[in-house]
């Protein structure tokens, strides 16, 4: 809501909850007041933007609305319950479109009269930080209606890259074998702080354990299981995995300072990350050998199973060519910029060194 107000898109905001539409008005004033703080905005700004979000607990006025973006929990039938009763308070002309990370927008097309009209627009967090967002096409979604998906994206300043549906789309996709290289790597025996030291060194924003937490341990375990269901030859698991136990555990990140590292509240109420050493007792179980791994292994392991799933989803036309692929990951995931991308750094690696890892690596 913020992120098409603050374009100048008028906007409709509903839920079923009261103190749901306040916490969401209550985002938007945190985001504007840092920016009048930063001096990027003013207070009449401020103000126009909060008025052209109208909070709603009826579809009243959604009759006239041409795009409505659907944002509920991550859960197919709740999802396909809510797409169905915009589309029954919505003009047949109305564009509805899924905020999902992972759910399948054929299957989720299922249930409607129009799925011509329906597509899929994955955002990324923080919304109004992030600038990429997937227009996913499902298998009977009109050309008329992903041109209008882009142009909308447009108009909130974002960049779309359009993608055909699968588990994951392409982002999630890439990035799901690349927190597996990180799992297998706590199971032979490497310290989580040192996977996040050489990949911070390798140019990420963060390391997986750090991105983990941030993400949600939570929604990193269930995004998983999804992504093995779809994949299970390469991204599933046959023994419990950190990510479970940690979830069983009720360690999800930065949503409740619980996760890899633990975190508290700065002077400017900032978190900030600490390590507390009985996290060592809760990852002790998953650990299965002890390797002698150089700091190379662990990028080249890190970095191996990304670069073969973004191969990967372009030979399944999931994008159309490889700059969409590494445009995906610079703006979506935060991938190193003066590595250009995955597949432009395995360029770089060359084919023999990647095939040589490739068999030094097969048992993973």
């Amino acid at each position: 809501a913020y992120q098409s107000s603050s374009m100048g898109v008028g906007v409709l905001m509903k839920d079923i909850k009261t103190e749901q539409l306040e916490l969401g008005m209550n985002e938007a004033s945190k985001i504007l007041l840092k920016e009048i703080e930063r001096k990027k905005s003013s207070p009449e700004k401020m103000a126009k933007i909060l008025a052209s979000i109208t909070p709603t607990l009826s579809y009243a006025d959604f009759g006239n609305t041409q795009f409505v973006v659907e944002a509920v929990v991550e859960n197919e039938k709740v999802k396909k319950a809510v797409l169905a009763d915009v589309e029954n308070n919505t003009s047949p002309e109305t564009i509805l479109a899924s905020n999902t990370s992972t759910i399948s927008i054929t299957k989720l097309a299922e249930g409607l009269k129009r799925p011509d009209k329906f597509c899929g627009m994955h955002f990324f967090n923080p919304v109004h930080r992030m600038p990429l967002v997937e227009i996913i096409r499902g298998a009977k979604t009109s050309q008329d209606t992903i041109a209008r998906a882009v142009n909308y994206a447009n108009q909130m300043g974002k960049t779309p890259i359009v993608v055909n549906d699968c588990a994951g789309f392409l982002v999630n996709r890439i990035l799901f074998p690349y927190f597996n290289g990180f799992i297998f790597l706590l199971e032979d025996g490497v310290d989580f702080q040192r996977i996040d030291k050489v990949m911070e060194k390798f140019g990420w924003p963060m390391g997986p354990a750090y991105l983990l937490d941030v993400v949600g341990i939570d929604t990193g375990f269930h995004a998983s299981s999804i992504m093995a269901n779809a994949f299970p030859d390469r991204m599933g698991f046959k023994s419990k995995t950190i990510l479970e136990v940690m979830y069983e555990q009720k360690r999800f990140g930065q949503k409740n300072s619980l996760g890899f590292y633990e975190y508290e509240l700065d002077k400017k109420g900032k978190q900030v990350k600490k390590v507390n050493p009985a996290v060592y007792e809760i990852i002790k179980p998953t650990i299965k050998r002890q390797l002698d791994i150089t700091d190379e292994d662990i990028v080249m392991r890190m970095m191996l199973p990304m670069i073969i799933e973004a191969s990967r989803c372009l030979e399944d036309k999931i994008v159309e060519s490889p700059v969409e692929v590494d445009m995906g990951l610079l703006l979506g995931l935060g991938f190193p910029p003066f590595r250009a991308g995955a597949l432009k750094y395995a360029d770089s690696v060359g084919m023999n060194k990647l095939d040589e890892a490739s068999q030094k690596y097969l048992e993973l």
